[in-house]
């Protein structure tokens, strides 16, 4: 019997946690299908998706040569306990040591894992080991996952705050977020004052981060994210990390960069770090591995931190790790981004949105404060009439007129699926499909001035 969403509504009232973020929109919207750029309700309404399920459907909803690789392998190897080997594996591994390589010019190894944060808390175990540190520099703004591993080293004490208490809390530090500058200066003559500001700290033993006397820090490395996710697609000045990996290499500190978010192209290059030009001792990755077809993550290692003498067998273990439904499917992305061009596609199409949305945002100054993009990680900032204090509440309404599903288009109504993030909760994180058209670019446009002017009627 199929249950009308009606009944499935108090079904999942009386049945499913609300533990998850499900009702952040009330009522919770139900979809029926997908495909490209767009989730279908059950009345079949096209919504133009924006942020594809935060960056890990990058290559598309039913991207069918990823969907064939997916069937291929249930045909062939479905399942497989961690503890075997499988082709798969060895070669999504092989590639991704090697696109390090490439970019970096390091050699290292891989660890699979299945979720983001549980990739997060390999890479704490990594560190702790090499470093026998157990604190962490982490940025302001920073999101790495929600294990109490994760959670230690993301900046929002909401993550933390009902769990006790955690000893080894991250030390935040302000982010290069230049539209909100923390120390109220202007990138154009800063001088990169945060960089100088995070160096202070290594001065002098009162401090709190280092003893002097043998340059030994406290603190084992730096998480960083080379565009900020959750914190609202924050781009840092061109030469920041350049500038603060001077500071950590002096400290024997190491740097860990988390690519969850930007890894595979959303941010332009294939690496996000890789368009800073700064090397990273470990990188951690998800999401878009598996264009959200089955659970995958993983990190790479500078290979002196993770060689076989150093991290051994069983140093770190979950049961669907590397399981063989992920790596099929990984292997495919990896084959795909060898074979064609997404770093020119994603700048080139980045380049094109930013440009509609750099023109919305002259028309709508009082509405939209900051547009900004690196690739297809683009930000628009929304502000209350004064052009610059976050309007919070305004970008709420602006995300829950747009999964109504009725702005009007030439072809029928449409819906626009949106992701709010920034540290005020005012921006919009937009994360096409790297496949998206110009045309749906258009739309998008469109859909987002009816937004803004249907919520200037109603709000303001």
């Amino acid at each position: 019997m199929k249950h009308s969403e009606k009944e499935l509504l108090e079904k999942e009232k009386k049945y499913c946690s609300y533990g998850d973020t499900v009702h952040y929109l009330e009522p919770p919207k139900f979809f029926e299908s997908c495909e490209g750029s767009y989730l279908y309700d059950k009345q079949g309404t096209p919504f133009l998706d924006l942020q594809m399920w935060y960056s890990a459907a990058s290559f598309g909803y039913k991207n069918e040569r990823l969907g064939n690789a997916l069937k291929n392998q249930i045909d062939k190897l479905p399942q497989l306990a961690c503890q075997y080997l499988h082709a798969e594996k060895v070669e999504l591994a092989e590639k991704i040591a090697k696109s390090m390589e490439r970019l970096f010019g390091e050699e290292g190894r891989v660890h699979f894992n299945v979720g983001g944060a549980q990739a997060v808390e390999d890479s704490l175990k990594v560190v702790r080991q090499t470093t026998k540190k157990n604190l962490m520099f982490a940025f302001m703004g920073g999101y790495h996952g929600r294990t109490l591993g994760a959670s230690a080293i993301t900046s929002s004490y909401r993550y933390r705050r009902r769990f006790g208490h955690f000893s080894d809390r991250a030390h935040f530090v302000p982010y290069p977020y230049c539209y909100r500058c923390p120390y109220d200066k202007k990138p154009e003559d800063c001088g990169l004052y945060c960089v100088k500001q995070f160096e202070k700290l290594f001065e002098t033993e009162y401090n709190g981060v280092l003893d002097v006397k043998t340059n030994e820090s406290e603190f084992g490395a730096f998480y960083v994210e080379s565009v900020q996710g959750t914190g609202g697609y924050v781009i840092p000045p061109k030469d920041y990390f350049k500038e603060l990996k001077k500071v950590l290499d002096r400290h024997n500190i190491l740097l860990v960069d988390d690519e969850i978010q930007m890894g595979f192209h959303r941010a332009g290059k294939l690496w996000g770090l890789a368009n800073f030009g700064v090397t990273p001792d470990i990188v951690v990755f998800g999401k878009a591995l598996t264009n959200g077809l089955n659970p995958l993550s993983g990190i790479w290692a500078k290979e002196k931190l993770i060689n076989p003498k150093v991290w051994g067998a069983g140093s770190t273990h979950s049961t669907f790790s590397s399981n063989t439904l992920g790596t099929a499917v990984g292997l495919e992305v990896m084959k795909m981004c060898e074979e064609m061009d997404y770093e020119k596609k994603v700048f080139d199409k980045g380049m094109k949105f930013l440009i509609r949305l750099k023109s919305l945002q002259k028309k709508y100054p009082k509405v939209i404060g900051d547009v900004d993009g690196l690739g297809l990680a683009l930000r628009m900032e929304i502000v209350k009439p004064d052009g610059y204090a976050p309007d919070r509440e305004f970008a709420d309404h602006m995300f829950a007129e747009g999964m109504q599903g009725d702005l009007d288009t030439p072809k029928g109504k449409r819906g626009l699926v949106l992701d709010v993030g920034g540290y005020y909760k005012n921006v919009f994180t937009i994360a096409p499909a790297f496949d998206i058209s110009e045309a749906d670019m258009d739309l998008a446009t469109d859909l987002f001035e009816q937004l803004i002017q249907r919520c200037l009627k109603k709000y303001r």
